[in-house]
């Protein structure tokens, strides 16, 4: 699964729940709040004052130490 910052979050953590630490540690605590999960990670990122860029490369970066 390719995750861009359109991806919701419940996407996301259906493909891989390890996602949720890396979001957690960018500072996104509400990973399991039932209104995330229909938000795009861009979404996510604008409301809690995060770069979207910063989120997605932990993400990626996670993903690939997992291959």
């Amino acid at each position: 699964m390719e995750i861009t910052k359109k991806t919701t979050m419940g996407e996301m953590l259906e493909y891989n729940r390890g996602i949720a630490m890396v979001l957690m540690q960018s500072g996104m605590h509400c990973v399991g709040c039932p209104s995330s999960i229909g938000e795009s990670l861009e979404e996510a990122c604008q409301v809690h004052g995060l770069d979207a860029d910063v989120v997605m490369k932990s993400i990626q970066d996670f993903l690939a130490a997992q291959a």
